[in-house]
């Protein structure tokens, strides 16, 4: 859980700052996108394997590339 402690002679946007690294630093933004819905175990593994398919056809593009 992210806490932070703010002084009251400190500077709100200061605080808020603090805040948001707190947050992006914990995955909290995160997590919660990834449990904003529920996505079914099939469809995830369908999802994860295009995904890796996809970024082996970018690498081997441009390794191609890279021979010319």
């Amino acid at each position: 859980m992210a806490t932070i402690t703010v002084e009251d002679s400190e500077n709100l946007e200061k605080a808020i700052k603090k805040f948001k690294r707190m947050v992006e630093k914990e995955g909290i933004i995160r997590e919660y996108k990834k449990r904003e819905y529920f996505v079914k175990p099939s469809a995830e593994l369908h999802q994860k394997k295009t995904t890796l398919a996809r970024k082996l056809l970018n690498k081997r593009r441009k390794s191609e590339k890279k021979d010319y």
